[in-house]
């Protein structure tokens, strides 16, 4: 086919993904940045001479097009990368470890293992894997995590399946839906070897995929605007006009409310859906503590009220600053309550009370660097939630972690999408 003029509006992950696609495909792409920089909500906001990610993200190593992508864009996966296998481990030590190896074995082997996990636990996981394996990983849509797991004890929901569902779906169990999360572990627990890899950035985000993407772009002749909002789509008779170019395919890669304020007189319909998505906030908090050092890059923290992180890291063992540490607060709703300073400081004595039992009062260690919250990190991924279709209107589409598809908000969603939305071969006719 003819190379086609497409415009991507947003350059986050979703839309980098999207760019890049199309111009593999030979299109002529050009791409419009409201910010100063690529990266969306998963690039570096350096404060002072720190270079602090906008959150910590995770990937795994089911994220297959994510790292497709890296490659494509001249990214050392596995010196930009700490891999490492599935370690969901509490600062004592204790938690569920998955060995290297096919990924279904893995999990037989590390959940017999897990000492610290009564076997009746440990047994009713099996069940419950077993289930979900011969249901083909599907439930009705109306099912909810804690549904789906009613059979398992307390002790296993606190454990290990309400850290796994906040950690992939930003939604506490008892919200959140069933067939998402049964779709997440059928592709990383239950996938090809090495999918429940950890793999944790040795980079700060905007090295680690926007820079090089953007930078690739360039050199392959796309016309890139940082900077540049877009006001305004209009429909013509050749295609559609943005900011005064005309262009045959546009790809909204932009937040759900951005790309609903665009479209609003175009499609009512599907701005509507799209304004109507829930949103759950993520907070991240980053400590320093002079002379500590964590046992594990990741660490499980047990999380309850008054203790709201579910997930550290220890940064200096990244590669990134010496005694950094940052702090992960996902479903952020409640922690948020009392402001965004109380719950640094929550998180901070959480710290303290499990590196340091009985320490909790001390003030010298682990002082708060920085405190940011993401109030719209993620839409809220309820059973049965119907999402904005990627197709908006005739030559123009919606490319983002929130449009229909089988995955929650996470960098490997928007990146799928992103890549779909550039498949213009498929039907020249949309």
């Amino acid at each position: 086919m003819a190379p086609l003029r497409v415009a991507v509006v947003g350059a986050g992950w979703a839309g980098l993904s999207a760019a890049v696609s199309a111009t593999q495909a030979g299109h002529r792409v050009t791409v419009f940045e409201a910010a100063h920089r690529p990266g969306g909500r998963a690039r570096t906001l350096p404060q002072g001479d720190l270079p602090l990610d906008n959150g910590q993200h995770i990937l795994i190593g089911a994220y297959s097009q994510t790292l497709a992508l890296m490659h494509t864009v001249g990214v050392d996966t596995s010196a930009a990368l700490h891999r490492m296998p599935l370690r969901l481990i509490d600062p004592s030590g204790k938690g569920l470890c998955l060995p290297s190896g096919p990924t279904t074995l893995a999990f037989l082997r590390g959940v017999i293992a897990w000492a610290d996990m009564p076997w009746r636990s440990r047994l009713s996981l099996m069940r419950l894997a077993l289930g979900w394996r011969l249901s083909g990983f599907r439930c009705a849509s109306e099912v909810s995590v804690a549904q789906l797991c009613r059979e398992a004890p307390p002790d296993l929901m606190q454990a290990l399946i309400e850290p796994l569902c906040v950690a992939a779906l930003n939604t506490d169990a008892a919200r959140a839906s069933g067939q998402v999360f049964l779709n997440v572990l059928r592709d990383a627990l239950f996938g090809p070897t090495g999918s429940a890899d950890l793999l944790l950035p040795r980079q700060p985000l905007s090295d680690l995929l926007p820079g090089r993407a953007w930078a690739w772009l360039q050199a392959h002749g796309a016309q890139l605007h940082a900077g540049h909002t877009v006001r305004q789509l209009k429909q013509d008779l050749d295609g559609w006009r943005v900011e005064g170019q005309s262009f045959d395919q546009v790809i909204l890669a932009t937040p759900a409310r951005e790309a609903s304020r665009l479209v609003g007189d175009l499609s009512p319909a599907w701005a509507a859906s799209a304004d109507s998505l829930q949103h759950e906030p993520i907070v991240t908090v980053w400590l320093r503590a002079q002379g500590a050092a964590w046992p594990c890059p990741m660490l499980s923290f047990p999380s309850q009220a008054g203790a709201p992180a579910q997930f550290g890291f220890d940064l200096g063992a990244l590669g990134g600053p010496a005694h950094l540490f940052t702090l992960v607060v996902s479903a952020a709703g409640p922690a948020l309550a009392d402001g965004l300073e109380a719950c640094g400081q929550a998180v901070r004595q959480q710290v303290l009370q499990a590196m340091m039992p009985g320490a909790g009062q001390r003030t010298s260690d682990y002082e708060v660097v920085a405190v940011r919250a993401d109030k719209r990190a993620t839409f809220v991924c309820s059973p049965g939630l119907q999402r904005p279709a990627m197709q908006i209107a005739p030559g123009l589409r919606a490319a983002g972690d929130y449009v229909e598809g089988p995955y929650p908000a996470t960098l490997e969603g928007a990146v799928r999408a992103g890549s779909t939305a550039a498949c213009f071969e498929r039907n020249r006719a949309i």
